[in-house]
């Protein structure tokens, strides 16, 4: 039988060692191509390129593995990587990362790493993001490999449920053992931000956004509380956005 597909992109950019991390693992399950950005995208959430040119390069920073480091965001990299790079292919799996720094709770909507794998689940691919709570471009990453790996594998063996993307965080390297992992709910958490304004040589305002990250969630259910616990959290996502709750509020309240 032939080895699966894998398509890995990511949002530090194809020169990170979290894309390296995760290059290493997808080895060990199939044939992997990588279309990644040539510089960090983090924070690009979905934001694709419509008024300027893409332009994709083939790399051998990995060797033995296809890759190209591509202009554009990560989803731009998805979607070259699908309908250009691989066009004549079927792809069995689209992972993402691994993302220095978590995406937990509200994160996942800013994040171009969540992004490139909800990409891959727009296109019909199974598709995994992976963060590790560790902003450290440096970060030890020793104990990842174990959960990166089944949880790719359980996704490839049984598939995921349609149009669903997993927004998987690790937690960041501890004097313990992971405890586990756990499927669970994005947590209600959200940043607070101000902005730090100050004035250049020439006078002119410019800013600085800073913030605190608040948890309002009380909750065991949800992936702040797993990584505070030290567990795996896996938060299954999904691209409609619709407020289903509302539309009979809507329809029966508002006067149309």
């Amino acid at each position: 039988m032939s080895k699966p597909l894998i398509l890995v992109s990511n949002d530090d950019g194809i020169d990170s060692l979290g894309i390296r991390k995760l290059v290493g693992v997808m080895q060990r399950l199939g044939e992997v191509v990588v279309v990644a950005p040539d510089s960090p995208q983090s924070g690009m959430g979905h934001a694709i390129t419509v008024g300027d040119t893409l332009r994709l390069i083939e790399s051998d920073i990995f060797p033995g593995v296809e890759a190209y480091k591509c202009s554009g965001t990560p989803a731009d990299c998805v979607k070259l990587g699908k309908h250009h790079v691989l066009k004549d292919r079927n792809i069995d799996l689209v992972v993402s990362g691994v993302n220095h720094g978590s995406n937990t709770s509200i994160s996942v909507l800013y994040s171009g790493t969540m992004s490139a794998a909800i990409e891959g689940a727009i296109e019909g691919t199974p598709a995994i993001g992976y963060s590790l709570c560790d902003f450290n471009t440096k970060a030890d990453m020793s104990h990842i490999d174990e959960y990166v790996e089944k949880i790719a594998s359980e996704a490839l063996i049984k598939g995921l449920p349609k149009a669903t993307a997993l927004n998987v965080n690790i937690p960041h390297k501890q004097n313990e053992s992971i405890r586990g992992i756990k499927v669970c709910r994005q947590a209600n958490a959200r940043w607070e931000e101000d902005f730090d304004q100050r004035l250049d040589p020439n006078g002119r305002d410019y800013f600085w956004m800073r913030g605190n990250f608040v948890n309002h969630d009380k909750g065991e259910d949800n992936d702040e509380w797993a990584i505070a616990n030290n567990f795996v959290s896996i938060v299954p996502c999904q691209f409609d956005l619709t407020a289903h709750h509302a539309i009979t509020r809507l329809n029966d309240e508002w006067d149309f």
